[in-house]
Parts: structure tokens; sequence; C-alpha cells
């Protein structure tokens, strides 16, 4: 079988390599010059940092049978993660229970329902019983109005902008469930896990372990659209370098583009699968990366509960990683989700530093602008789907109307969110399912974890 691949992420290269695995042709398609796409690196105080903030859980149990199959295991560390909120003008530890009991903001008995509301919810398993309400309203229910406008409300603001309101408890429920599942028995401290030659490099030398096998990953290389004939998938049209275009014929076709790109490569899909995919908004990762000559805070992962700060999140790299791994360097990720209606969606790299460095005094009233050696802008377009309530009825499936064109991306990571790890696990998942509809065989001695009762692991499964 002859595989055409669109996009060069964590999905579609985990898709690859389960192809090449299985005996197939395989050729990907990224339309940037480099391999990992939210995962992606850039070169920072002569080390390669992620263009957005990544780390793992324990739980990530896809992404570390990646990283030990590629051979590195031993560059993966498992390091102490230091979390803070920044709430009535101070940063609050977050990292143990015994932090939530000194969150004097809010009163004694609104700490112990947090506390107790945060215990229920890890050891919840069945999440459908989340699905038709909004984490807005559970919350305000459970820990009371003070506690979840205190704490819940910026943050779910932060993240999801005006669309705060309508984000589906299921969602909130999966982020709980994550962090708890990486801080092990007793709420210990959270563990995280980085590879110390960064994401990047898992991408890459997956990239070149897909082409030893006889895969083929080209990047730079744009597809303007699926060929379909007779309502089946035949091939792909790509740019090519000098203008024009080509047709490659390929026997099946895996998109793993954002549902609002899907449609433009693939104009003939019937009208109600296209408003499925039409029907989920995204927002954009917007991120600021500053490289510092000192420390900005002593927390690796700050949450920002103050909506007069421009910003939701603060994601401070040498707080996990030491600064030697940046030649002395602090690095910091000024962090936004932001919708095309933002002011701050329409800055520049310039516009939008001059709009935060205000804020930054506010986190240390020492901060100086001599501070700031480099900074750098990324926005990622699709980042954040907005999942809404009762959305495992809507989820678009991966085998589409068109015959032999599947599709797989983060609207269709439920009920957990989005991730490199959820991503490699898909990109595999949808991979036997494509094998499977063609009746070949299908290497299954690498089981495919899953979280039990995962809309995933059922969706287009049969």
């Amino acid at each position: 079988m002859n595989v055409g691949i669109i996009g060069g992420g964590a999905a579609g290269l985990a898709a690859a390599y389960e192809f090449v695995r299985n005996g197939s042709q395989v050729t990907v398609f990224e339309r940037a010059p480099f391999l990992g796409g939210q995962a992606s690196t850039f070169g920072v105080a002569g080390a390669q940092l992620e263009r957005g903030y990544h780390h793992l859980f324990t739980s990530d149990r896809d992404m570390i049978w990646l990283i030990e199959e590629l051979g590195l295991g031993h560059k993966l560390a498992w390091i102490p993660s230091r979390a803070g909120l920044y709430h009535n003008n101070r940063i609050w530890p977050f990292t143990t229970p015994v932090d939530l009991l000194r969150f004097s903001s809010i009163s004694l008995f609104d700490r112990f329902r947090l506390g107790l509301t945060s215990l229920y919810l890890q050891r919840i398993r069945d999440w459908r019983r989340f699905e038709g309400i909004t984490a807005a309203a559970w919350l305000k229910k459970r820990v009371g109005t003070r506690a979840y406008y205190a704490v819940w409300e910026p943050l779910l603001r932060g993240k999801f902008g005006q669309h705060y309101d309508e984000v589906g408890m299921v969602w909130f429920w999966g982020k709980m469930a994550l962090r708890f599942a990486s801080r092990g028995r007793g709420m210990v401290r959270e563990m995280l896990g980085y590879p110390m030659g960064s994401f990047g490099e898992i991408f890459d030398t997956l990239g070149e372990r897909i082409r030893t096998m006889g895969g083929q990953v080209r990047t730079g290389v744009g597809v303007r659209r699926v060929i379909v004939e007779s309502d089946r998938a035949v091939g792909i049209e790509i740019d090519l370098p000098g203008g024009g275009s080509e047709a490659l014929q390929f026997d099946t076709v895996l998109a793993t583009v954002p549902s609002s790109i899907f449609p433009r490569l693939a104009p003939s899909i019937p009208e109600d699968y296209s408003k499925q995919l039409t029907g989920v908004s995204y927002l954009a990762a917007v991120l600021m990366i500053l490289v510092l000559d000192r420390p900005l805070t002593g927390m690796y992962w700050l949450n920002i509960a103050d909506r007069e700060i421009p910003f939701v999140g603060v994601v401070e790299q040498t707080n996990l990683l030491s600064p030697d791994h940046y030649q002395g360097k602090h690095i910091v990720y000024l962090a936004n989700y932001l919708g095309k209606d933002n002011p701050l969606y329409h800055m520049g790299h310039s516009e939008l530093l001059q709009a935060y460095r205000p804020h930054l005094r506010k986190l240390n009233p020492l901060f100086d602008e001599s501070w700031v050696e480099e900074s750098f802008y990324h926005r990622e377009e699709a980042a954040q789907p907005v999942i809404g309530i009762n959305y495992g009825d809507r989820i678009p499936r991966h085998r589409t109307p068109i015959k032999d064109l599947y599709l797989a991306n983060t609207t269709q990571i439920y009920p957990e969110d989005r991730g490199t790890n959820y991503s490699v696990r898909l990109g595999r998942k949808v991979a036997h399912i494509m094998l499977e509809d063609k009746s070949l065989p299908v290497r299954d001695e690498l089981p495919l974890a899953t979280i039990s009762n995962s809309v995933t692991s059922a969706l287009d499964w049969d």
C-alpha cells in the first residue's frame, strides 16, 4: 500500500512510522522547513528550544514509548516541577497540598472545597457523567462562587477568551486527571519529563528513522489539494519550488491538518461532515519568548489569575532545566490563547512586547527592561480547539465520507486535551484503522496506550 500523509507533526510522523513498520510505502508532506509541528524547535542560547513550551507527564506512555523506541530514552529526565498562581498582586506557590492551605486569598472553608473537589476529580474514571455541563457551571456548584472567581474563572477566561463559559466539564476533568496522574500516590510534588536533546530531536530522529526504513519525509512542500475521483481519494497535488504543481498518486491519504483547513484541501466533502469540522472554534497560541540575564520568578509554571495582565501564563523553562543548558541564560515564555477578535492577536512582535513589559514588574518588582537580552515571537494559528458540552456526539470521524481519505487532528482527541502524547497515540491508531481497511495485517506487539473509556479508543474502530 502506498500512503500519502499531509502534515509532519506528531500525528503524521507517528502514523508514517506505523506504516513503514507494517511494510507499506509512505510519503509525508510538511509545508514548513522543519518537522514536529507545535513541538518544533529553533536555536536559542546554544541549544534547541521549543517554539511552544513542552513537557511530559508520567502518564504520557505513548511519547515515552516513542522516545525509548528511537533510542533516546537515556535523554529523558524527570524533574520536580514548581507551579504557582498569580492572584491579588502576589505569587502563590501551588505545588503541594500545603500550598493550597496557605492560599489565604479565599477562606479556609473554600480552600478545603477546592482541595476536596480536586481529590474527587482525581478518582473519577467515567468522564461521561460530565458530558452535558460546562466547566463553569460545575465548578461554581462544587467549589463555590468565591473560589471559582478567584481561581478557575480567570484561568478559563484567559485560556479560552470569550468562549470560557462554553468549555465542557469533560475538558476540565481531562486536565485535572492528567496533572494528578503525574503526582503519583499521596499527592506528592509533580514530576515532569523533558528530553534533554529537545522535543525537536525526537521528531527529527523519527523522520530519519522513517527514511531509513524506506519512507519519504519531504519538508518545505505544500499540499494544494487531495485528488478525488469518483468519490475516492487517489492522490495529492503538491506545490513545486519553482512554481506550478505536481500530482502524485496514492492508494490512501491521511490529513493531519486542522479542521478549518481540511475542507479547502478536500472541497468535495459532503456538507454535513464539513459542518462538523467547522463547528469547532480554534484559538491561536501566541507566545513571546524572552532570554533574560537573570530569573524572573521562582516558578516553572505560573498561572495568571488577574485579568489586568494581558497574558495567561508564564512558563520559565530554566526553572525546570538548569540555565547551564542555555549558556547561563534564563528562558521565559509569556503565553496567550487568542481569537482573531482580540486586539493582541493582531499585534506584531515589538508591539506585543511593549504591551507585556509593564506587567513583568508585577511578577518581580525588581524587573528592568535591561534584563531582556533577546526576544522571539511565535504564533500557532490552530493551537487550541474549544471543546463544548456533549462533544462526544459531534466528533468528526477519522474515516471521512470520501473513500480512502482519513483525518486525524486535535479535535478528535477526546476526552483528553491536545498534546504530543495524544497526537502520537492518534497517529498510530488511525494508521492501524487504515491498514485494517485495506485488509492488511497489523503488527500489534506494541500496544496502544489509552485512557479507559476514551472516545478515541473506539472512534472509527469497528
